[in-house]
């Protein structure tokens, strides 16, 4: 049996979270965000793909990883299911996004996903609108 590996996230909600773009999502150290920001769920994230374990970049960089994503505001939860790649970079300092499609940069942390930020419950998307509210990203490689 293979170990699964984790990365917890910790990041909060913003007033512009908007949660409406077909094919992406995004979470960001940055604390700003302007209205454009379509795809960002999450701002003033602890982590970027850079600050992954080593141990964590290469399993998800192997072939045919899965990586789930569950995402946590109180006591609403979403979970999201996408895959990894051998040409994920992993090194950006400040955004990891999540697509349904198979595009790869250097923010990419996944591919395939079978939901982008429009697919999240609405319940969900009014409390990350809050620049109060705490959010728990958990990713978990299999």
């Amino acid at each position: 049996m293979t170990q699964s590996l984790k990365e917890i996230i910790v990041a909060f909600g913003h007033e512009n979270i908007q949660a409406t773009h077909p094919t992406t999502l995004m979470i960001t150290k940055d604390p700003h965000l302007s209205k454009t920001g379509d795809c960002i769920i999450a701002v003033s994230a602890d982590k970027a793909p850079v600050d992954f374990s080593q141990a964590f970049k290469d399993k998800l960089k192997t072939e045919n990883s899965k990586l789930t994503i569950i995402i946590e505001a109180e006591e609403l939860k979403e979970t999201i299911h996408a895959s990894g790649d051998p040409m994920l970079f992993l090194t950006h300092d400040a955004d990891m996004v999540v697509r349904k499609s198979d595009y790869i940069s250097d923010r990419t942390i996944a591919i395939h996903a079978d939901k982008a930020s429009r697919n999240l419950a609405t319940a969900l998307i009014e409390k990350l609108r809050n620049p109060k509210q705490k959010v728990r990203i958990t990713l978990t490689i299999a």
